[in-house]
């Protein structure tokens, strides 16, 4: 079974292996669902960290 991880800018879980990314921002890593998502943390990661 593939692993869950949650898109941190929309909050969709996807699977890890299916997921864009993963972008590393204060050593963890991040997965997205889509590269619109990813740009947007890539612009402000920190907005995203904080939910």
């Amino acid at each position: 079974m593939p692993e869950k991880v949650n898109d941190p800018v929309c909050g969709m879980q996807i699977d890890k292996e299916k997921a864009k990314g993963p972008v590393d921002h204060m050593g963890k890593l991040f997965y997205f669902c889509s590269e619109s998502c990813q740009r947007k943390f890539e612009k402000e990661p920190m907005k995203y960290m904080e939910k």
